[in-house]
């Protein structure tokens, strides 16, 4: 397949994410990842070096037309981390063998990140599609590992709020809901009203939910047992971008030392901060009719905002449960390092 090609597919991903063609960040991490997939296939390489410079220059591509989508960086870091990594593992199986003594210092010693990945390694595309279907195992099966864990954090006779609608969350809750009665507070979202569609998803499944206003989020709280939250990504610095009206929750569960969770599976762990000079980049802005009433107000002079995310500081979250399992917000800088490469976090170079 010729680089034209190549292009062709590009302009029809970035179209489909434009027309919300995929109405989630999973089946987004899925099409990026299988795109990717036939990038790897079709690709005229021989070596990692070349792989990654290819696939590099595709990522740059994709970053750049979707800005707001963390999710797609997130999986292009995620498959040129695995590239960098079955590389190092052959290179490392076709070296003569390491002396049991030895082995600690070599492998705590080793220059591998200094390697140009400019030897050829045979087998080196069919060992990168063995893991690449590991990581698509583990897309598939997050929801299911996170809501696995619900019972070790919801007990009976508990008080829950959450925000809008969640899969992760509806998911976590229905688990724990199996062999333990709970309540769950949902505040309604507005202005899209997605807590309405969780109340009667729970409700269907004779979980006690009560939808409530946004606004009376602050005077429940001093109620509530633990607020558990869906994410939309995860930061850098373990902030999040989440649901608007997130982070007042977040406050108000703050004043009243109420723990906060947040469930996020391991691709929505994103490399990019917040910058108080780039908003552009972090936030949308969608129609204010849902919160503002055009025909009964002169609004020539009036510029409203209506925001899609809200940033929560790290500081305002108690647990973070991933796929993996459960870690403080000062870990994520730890699992970073472990999923991505330095290299790979800025693209451009």
């Amino acid at each position: 397949m010729d680089v034209v090609e190549h292009e062709v597919l590009l302009d029809n991903y970035v179209s489909n994410i434009k027309r919300k063609k995929w109405e989630n960040n999973y089946m987004i991490a899925e099409e990026t990842l299988k795109l990717f997939r036939h990038f790897i296939d079709t690709i005229q390489w021989s070596t990692a070096k070349e792989l990654l410079k290819q696939l590099r220059k595709y990522g740059l591509i994709l970053t750049s037309a979707l800005p707001l989508q963390f999710i797609v960086g997130n999986i292009v870091r995620r498959i040129l981390n695995i590239v960098r990594e079955e590389y190092t593992a052959a290179r490392k199986s076709s070296e003569e063998e390491i002396d049991v003594q030895d082995s600690l210092h070599k492998i705590v010693t080793s220059e591998d990140d200094r390697d140009d990945y400019n030897n050829e390694v045979p087998e080196l595309k069919l060992s990168i599609f063995e893991h690449l279907d590991e990581f698509q195992m583990e897309i598939e099966s997050s929801n299911e590992d996170i809501a696995k864990q619900a019972r070790e954090h919801i007990h009976s006779n508990e008080i829950i709020l959450t925000v809008g609608k969640s899969s992760d969350v509806e998911m976590f809750l229905k688990e724990a809901a199996k062999d333990r009665t709970f309540e769950v507070f949902i505040t309604d979202c507005a202005p899209i009203n997605t807590g309405k569609q969780l109340a009667l998803s729970l409700s269907k499944h004779k979980i006690q939910s009560t939808l409530i206003p946004d606004s009376t989020m602050f005077g429940i709280m001093s109620r509530v047992n633990k607020v558990i939250i869906g994410v939309d990504s995860v930061m850098a610095n373990g902030g999040l971008r989440t649901f608007s009206s997130c982070h007042a929750v977040a406050l108000a569960a703050r004043h009243y030392s109420v723990p906060v969770i947040v469930l996020a599976p391991m691709y929505k762990l994103s490399t990019r901060y917040l910058c108080s000079y780039n908003q552009d980049a972090f936030n949308e802005f969608v129609s204010p009719a849902g919160v503002f009433n055009y025909s009964d107000s002169d609004v020539s002079k009036v510029d409203v905002y209506n925001p899609t995310y809200d940033y929560v500081p790290p500081e305002n979250v108690t647990l973070f449960i991933f796929n993996n399992g459960g870690q403080s917000p000062s870990y994520v800088y730890r699992l970073l390092s472990e999923i991505y490469h330095p290299d790979d976090y800025d693209l451009t170079t």
